[in-house]
């Protein structure tokens, strides 16, 4: 995983699938909940970078496009946890 401080990487599948497994340090916000502006986004800088991810990439997709039209201007989708993980 990325060092950068200012990364917050979020994990969009379903609660049940984050307890089976995820990043270390990473957030739960199942993609669903994104465009409610859940309260776990508040507090985290629009300038942030933010990493999505789920199982294949299509959730991470759906969510990336959901945070740029909340504001955040650095979201990438970063597949799954073995792709993030190998990337870094």
């Amino acid at each position: 995983m990325e060092d950068n401080a200012k990364t917050t990487y979020i994990d969009v599948r379903e609660p049940m699938e984050f307890a089976a497994g995820h990043l270390e340090g990473a957030i739960n916000i199942p993609v669903g909940s994104i465009s409610d502006g859940v309260t776990a986004l508040q507090g985290i800088p629009k300038d942030s970078k933010l990493v999505v991810y789920c199982r294949s990439g299509g959730r991470a997709e759906n969510a990336r496009a959901q945070l740029q039209q909340l504001g955040f201007n650095d979201v990438v989708n970063g597949i799954n946890q073995d792709a993030i993980e190998s990337n870094n």
